[in-house]
């Protein structure tokens, strides 16, 4: 029976160690299929080598050999030892495989994302530019006192059908950036104040054009200043007010209410309220409102318009600024969307504050306007000049340099840049003025007036010194507030450098 086990044991070792041999003899080829071995590929083969050779000691034992119990366990034992290194050595390099193959198709995916987005923004680009005359012009027409009441009434479908088509532009847009997670929150400190200002400023002129009574309610205890992404929240109110207007039909009303639910340590959490009268939503809707493309009653979409996503797209920044927003509504009563926002409290300026924003007067300043599209250029000329503002236009950013360096200083009282032009683009324009050695290229606003609108561009004109980023098609308030609040600011600065 020893007998019979013994050279059992042997020859059950051998015929494991050959299928060792192949094992590494595929492992061999497989490594060698993937990378490129030419300089040291003998190393592959220096194991399948050894393994031959104990194969032949093996086979030389069970023939010739004197074996016994211990001496066959060993040669049996040195078998087993080895399927398992083989096994061991074939799950690691399984491991590092699917590693690098993972890598790849991160890298694949990021420059497949990288490119999907230089697309989009192509496209943003190519979108709003048209959109931003058709409006524009749109606008500027409507401002003529002397129109007749059918072609008002014409200008007015009109702006309020590309309005609805740059909403479902930015919509799609926007809800692109969220879902690649490329939009963030950012946190700098800003005058609250005048972006409600701002907000009731454009809020007030669609409320008049539909007829509708708008009332804002801002608490005096309401801080001024606060730390979080301003742009962030003026588009997230903007869309909350400008649903609230398309769904509710004349003689509503819209309303906006802010107040401060805890002011304590530095910190602060404020409560944003817009209330309309208007359509309203059905309970069993109430629960998916906030869904991607939710839409109740295709009756209302044709009436009203919309996409889908404006809800969506708000509650996502929202969340993206530590916040929470919900929903009360009834049927044909109207809507109640309350939207409550953790800010910081930055320090107190020191100094002499900024004056607001309604007490700087655009009249009589002078703003150099950069832009390589004429028509671009003319609408926000006509928007400036009836304001009482002085205009020059530069065609691209080194025509910009150009009349800027050769002026006297403080000629210029704002810029406003384009960011893609030929010969020289807004950001590497504006690094230049932030440059040149005069006493107001430190101190002149420089606002972007742009069709670029992602976050890495708002970033990409802050880091060239710009000092705020507007996108168009831009409201025309919006551009005189953010005028005044800069144009006032470098006042100040200029009064505290004397």
């Amino acid at each position: 029976m020893s007998h019979y086990l013994t050279y059992g044991m042997v020859y059950l070792g051998a015929s494991l160690m050959i299928y060792n041999i192949y094992g590494f003899i595929t492992f061999a080829r497989r490594i060698r299929s993937r990378t490129s071995w030419d300089d040291g590929k003998a190393i592959l083969y220096v194991p399948i080598l050894l393994l031959l050779l104990f194969l032949l000691g093996y086979l030389l034992a069970g023939q010739w050999g004197r074996l016994d119990l211990i001496i066959s366990s060993i040669l049996f034992g040195g078998s087993i030892f080895v399927f398992v290194m083989y096994l061991l050595l074939n799950s690691i390099t399984n491991r590092i495989i699917e590693s690098e193959q993972r890598e790849v198709e991160l890298k694949a995916a990021e420059e497949s994302s990288r490119e999907k987005n230089e697309i989009l923004a192509a496209i943003s680009h190519e979108m709003r530019t048209p959109m931003n005359v058709i409006l524009g012009i749109d606008g500027i027409a409507l401002k003529n006192p002397s129109l007749p009441q059918e072609t008002r009434e014409q200008l007015e479908k009109i702006g309020r059908s590309g309005r609805h088509l740059l909403g479902l532009i930015n919509n799609a847009l926007e809800m692109q950036t969220l879902e690649t997670g490329q939009l963030s929150a950012k946190r700098e400190p800003f005058c609250l104040l005048d972006a409600i200002e701002q907000i009731n400023a454009i809020t007030g002129t669609l409320c008049e054009g539909k007829k509708l009574t708008y009332h804002s309610d801002i608490s005096p205890r309401l801080p001024e200043y606060v730390t979080g992404d301003e742009l962030m929240l003026k588009e997230t109110l903007l869309s909350l007010l400008d649903n609230a207007v398309k769904f509710t039909d004349a003689p509503g009303t819209v309303s906006f209410t802010v107040e401060p639910l805890s002011i304590e340590d530095r910190k602060c959490q404020i409560k944003l309220s817009v209330q309309d009268t208007g359509v309203g939503m059905s309970p069993e809707f109430l629960s998916k409102a906030f869904d991607l493309f939710a839409q109740e009653d295709c009756s209302f979409t044709n009436r009203f318009g919309g996409s889908g996503l404006g809800l969506p797209s708000a509650k996502n920044k929202v969340q993206l600024m530590g916040g929470t927003i919900s929903v009360e509504s009834e049927k044909n009563v109207g809507s109640v969307f309350t939207v409550v926002l953790p800010f910081q409290l930055p320090p107190q300026p020191e100094g002499p504050a900024t004056p607001p924003a309604s007490e700087v007067s655009l009249q009589n300043r002078r703003v150099l306007i950069v832009d390589d599209v004429e028509e671009n250029a003319e609408i926000a000329a006509d928007l400036l000049e009836m304001e009482g503002v002085c205009t020059e236009r530069a065609e691209n950013g080194q025509a910009a340099l150009d009349m800027f360096s050769q002026s006297a200083p403080g000629y210029y009282d704002a810029v406003l840049m384009d960011l893609r032009m030929p010969v020289m683009d807004g950001l590497e324009a504006a690094r230049r003025i932030r440059n040149l050695n005069r006493p107001d290229a430190k101190t002149v606003p420089v606002i972007a007036l742009t069709a670029n609108d992602s976050e890495a561009d708002m970033q990409h004109s802050l880091e060239a010194g710009m000092n705020a980023h507007l996108v168009k098609p831009v409201d025309a308030e919006l551009l005189y507030e953010s005028l005044k609040k800069w144009i006032g600011t470098a006042l100040e600065t200029t009064k505290e450098g004397n």
